[in-house]
């Protein structure tokens, strides 16, 4: 049954028209135009050979510098844990995301619900760049237990259609929210270092006069 919604994934990441208002059929207007995005900017889908090669996900999704390892969940349960094979492939896209600069990405597909029922989250991964690095802001991790053990929550994921906007944004739209990033980092920098110039200063002055001018003797 897995393979039943690999395929309507996959469709909808491909742009198919049908496939994506198959999805977003009991979804409202808004979420429609933003899932209909991606027929705009379409990826090329494919299935991981045998569908589980390790670190591979059932899905892998190419556009652009963005590949996006994909392991689809179909659940009744809003919430799943990882345990025995399900935990090893956790660890295998974790260990993959890595090695090749990835952000694998599980997306869960809760079943008898309307509306969007897709939800993805995030395997963090510390090797992101270019636009990658970008999106991977917007999108959840997987939550902790109270054990620090990742797991799935459905009602933390993104929803898709508002992951497919993300996606599919203008390349311009990246580099002018890279441009801000930039920017805003060099204005707390700035600031940083006013605050500490201005804390030194302060220390100066309420030291001991006789204290301060000794410094000053040859």
């Amino acid at each position: 049954m897995a393979s039943q919604y690999e395929r309507e994934l996959r469709a909808v990441l491909i742009g198919s028209p049908e496939g994506v208002r198959a999805v977003t059929r009991s979804c409202n207007a808004a979420e429609k135009a933003r899932a209909m995005q991606v027929i705009r900017r379409p990826f090329l889908v494919v299935r991981a050979a045998g569908s589980g090669v390790a670190g591979a996900g059932d899905l892998l999704a190419v556009r652009g510098d963005i590949s996006l390892p994909i392991e689809v969940k179909t659940t009744k349960d809003k919430k799943v844990y990882l345990a025995g094979r399900t935990w090893e492939q956790y660890l295998d896209l974790q260990k993959e995301g890595e090695r090749c600069g990835l952000m694998p990405i599980y997306a869960m597909r809760l079943k008898g619900v309307r509306g969007d029922s897709w939800r993805i989250l995030k395997v963090d991964s510390t090797n992101l760049t270019g636009s990658l690095s970008i999106i991977a802001r917007r999108i959840p991790s997987l939550p902790l237990t109270r054990n620090k053990r990742p797991y799935l929550d459905w009602d933390v994921g993104l929803p898709l259609h508002k992951f497919l906007a993300l996606l599919c944004r203008d390349e311009d739209s990246y580099s002018q929210t890279a441009e801000i990033l930039r920017s805003r980092t060099d204005e707390w920098a700035a600031l940083e270092e006013a605050r500490v110039t201005k804390n030194k200063i302060q220390e100066r002055r309420s030291e001991d006069p006789v204290e301060w001018m000794k410094k000053f003797r040859l």
